[in-house]
């Protein structure tokens, strides 16, 4: 029942879809329905139309476009009829195409009020002679623009100095008639194709469409015949297995409709920003319009000096034991370190200073030298701590940020990975507080609204 209700809902989508295609209604063809929407009667008449005219004997035929005129019906709502019925097998139908000429609407125009060239023949036969200044004025800017050129190409008007010495047109030609606007009239109002279509040379025919006077239609109909499953009436196969047909056990006798592998599903939606990059975006554009440089945040690998002893974390806190970092086999020590500020470090780690007591514990240069997957971003700011204190010409405020990987040794389920990304940032100035701290947070949290950060984002936000 299953596999049968897939199949009666894929045939009715499909047969849906070639319904829309042909300008039809698309339309449920469950027979276990016993509401019969206007649309869907007409339809059936439709249908009824097509089989009834086939009825006549094996070799009948007949045309849509020819048939439709014949119904007073759309072409296109009796092309869908025909081609639902070629679906099932009740008709063929072989598509054809008729092509004729039609005038533009500018083609209508000319052909109600003339050619512009002859409009402008006749304004200057009329004035007998006219100023080229004046010709806008008596024939319209459009005409006078394309016409006047066309009038002289086909030698119809002169030019020559006026009495006053300006430009002035004259007939050279007399007795001239307007050939393309007697040449257009036949093909005005062209919608459908005439039953004795009107022709033109081709060198005309050609100059016209050129200056899109003409346009050619094309009628795509079809020669219908009686196909291998003909029958005067259609009986409509299930498109639908219903709670009723499963009730009843009717489904177990019924025709469903033929499983459509070639129908097209819905479109793919693509496009889309990751959500990680787009959260990404959304800090960095918000720091930066609060004036904060981004960090370089490319080293991955760092030193435990950088990571830890920098940033006065003792070198037996349990945090730097393997169980909760990741430590390089290869190189597994780092190279090169400000050797002075190390042992500022280490000293401070030692015995303390500038108020500090220190941590008192041994402090190794090997624990230090190790290579580790950092475990904040926090060894980033360190570096530019120490790179802005040094600096040439001395210590200049800044403001830093930072969004980048970085990597812990935990275990993975469904709600945790062994990385994740960290959004930090800094101030370094004079006389700052922790109001400073507090208001710089808020006011980056506030600089977009709600549902553009949702709370989980901003628990994640870590200002230092």
């Amino acid at each position: 029942a299953g596999r049968g209700r897939h199949q009666a809902l894929c045939a009715a989508d499909a047969t849906s879809a070639r319904a829309a295609r042909c300008g039809d209604v698309a339309i449920d063809h469950s027979d276990t329905s016993t509401k019969k929407p206007a649309h869907k009667s007409a339809k059936m008449d439709l249908e009824a139309a097509v089989l009834g005219a086939l009825a006549a004997g094996a070799d009948a035929s007949f045309d849509t476009f020819a048939q439709a005129k014949a119904l007073g019906v759309n072409h296109q709502q009796l092309v869908g009829a025909v081609k639902s019925l070629s679906v099932d097998g009740y008709v063929s139908a072989d598509q054809a195409s008729t092509t004729w000429l039609c005038a533009t609407a500018e083609g209508a125009a000319v052909a109600k009020d003339g050619s512009p060239e002859y409009r402008v023949y006749a304004a200057v036969r009329d004035a007998d002679g006219l100023a080229v200044s004046a010709l806008e004025a008596a024939v319209g800017k459009t005409a006078a623009k394309v016409g006047l050129g066309a009038a002289m190409r086909e030698k119809w008007l002169s030019k020559a100095p006026g009495a006053d010495g300006a430009p002035a047109l004259a007939v050279a030609k007399p007795d001239v008639a307007d050939a393309t606007r007697r040449e257009l009239e036949p093909f005005v109002g062209l919608a459908e194709p005439p039953a004795t279509p009107a022709s033109l040379p081709a060198d005309r025919e050609k100059q016209l469409m050129r200056r899109k006077l003409l346009k050619r239609e094309t009628l795509k109909h079809f020669r219908v015949a009686r196909g291998a499953a003909y029958s005067a009436t259609r009986q409509r196969k299930v498109a639908d297995l219903t709670v009723e047909a499963l009730r009843d056990g009717s489904w177990k006798t019924a025709e469903f409709k033929a499983y459509n592998y070639a129908s097209v599903g819905a479109p793919v939606s693509g496009g889309y920003f990751q959500p990680l990059l787009k959260v990404r975006a959304e800090f960095r554009k918000i720091l930066m319009g609060m004036g904060f440089e981004e960090m370089p945040t490319s080293k991955w690998v760092e030193s435990s000096f950088w990571n830890f002893d920098a940033l006065f974390q003792p070198q037996s806190h349990p945090a730097r034991d393997a169980h909760d970092t990741f430590f390089v086999k290869e190189p597994a020590s780092t190279l090169k370190w400000p050797a002075d500020y190390y042992e500022r470090v280490k000293s401070m780690h030692v015995s303390g200073g500038a108020g500090s007591i220190g941590h008192r514990c041994p402090f190794k240069e090997d624990e230090a030298r190790k290579q580790i997957l950092r475990t904040h971003t926090t060894a980033v700011s360190a570096r530019m701590l120490y790179q802005l204190a040094n600096r040439p010409g001395g210590f200049t405020p800044q403001k830093y940020f930072s969004i980048d990987r970085v990597f812990r040794n935990e275990t993975m389920d469904s709600t945790h990975l062994c990385e994740f990304h960290q959004v930090e940032g800094l101030v370094a100035d004079y006389d700052l507080n922790l109001g400073n701290l507090k208001r710089g947070g808020r006011a980056g949290l506030e600089r977009e609204t709600p549902r553009t950060i949702s709370a989980s984002t901003a628990a994640a936000t870590r200002l230092l």
